[in-house]
């Protein structure tokens, strides 16, 4: 019988959690710090220690009774369990203003994530290099992910192009799709999509804002 505990009994939001853990235990390692408890984890995050320790549960036994964790050790098995030892090649299509903005974040190469390619259809941003990586027509989408091997393909295109390019991506076999057009996309189910609308995120913060009672 085929073992399912991974996909069946952790929940997507232990799953959510992780690179949070991920991120402040990263940052507790810039700070010097060799051994940190459950309760400072909690303390960053606010999370309780209980839920941190019934999350990294899920995985496995990590620290010491009394103790607490080994920051570099943890980071390791936490990037681990997240894949980022992988070294995932990235691409992004759209190079607009959010598509430049991607290509400088610092933290991909940081994470494993390696850009390995950028595409649009101006013919003034083709052939520009953006942090050493070089922009390509939309048209040679299939031959340059093949050729480099892209896992993830990130759509920072306007809304009515997103479906089309979600097919491009889908038809030069990329396994995962971060998508930050303001639409539902369709794609196959073998496909992982990940929507990251910034308009809800404000719109969201914009009603709980205008139920606070004025200060003034």
């Amino acid at each position: 019988m085929k073992d399912s505990k991974d996909k069946i009994s952790i929940s997507k939001a232990t799953i959510d959690r992780l690179p949070l853990y991920f991120r402040t235990l990263r940052l507790s390692q810039e700070e010097s710090m060799e051994i940190i408890s459950s309760e400072e984890l909690g303390q960053r995050l606010g999370v309780t220690p209980e839920q941190i320790r019934k999350d990294l549960a899920s995985f496995g036994q990590f620290g010491k009774k009394g103790v607490g964790y080994y920051v570099s050790e943890l980071i390791r098995n936490i990037g681990e369990i997240l894949g980022l030892d992988y070294n995932w090649h990235i691409a992004v299509v759209g190079v607009g203003h959010l598509g430049w903005a991607l290509a400088n974040y610092r933290n991909f190469d940081s994470l494993g994530f390696n850009l390995v390619a950028m595409f649009d259809v101006d013919p003034n941003k083709i052939g520009q290099c953006i942090k050493g990586t070089e922009v390509f027509h939309l048209d040679r989408l299939k031959e340059v992910m093949e050729e480099r091997t892209i896992h993830i393909g990130i759509i920072a295109v306007p809304e009515m192009y997103a479906q089309e390019v979600a097919d491009q991506l889908v038809a030069a076999g990329v396994r995962g799709i971060w998508n930050f057009a303001p639409r539902k996309i369709k794609v196959p189910e073998a496909v992982r999509v990940i929507n990251e609308d910034l308009s809800v995120g404000l719109s969201s913060l914009s009603f709980y804002l205008a139920r606070q009672t004025p200060t003034n």
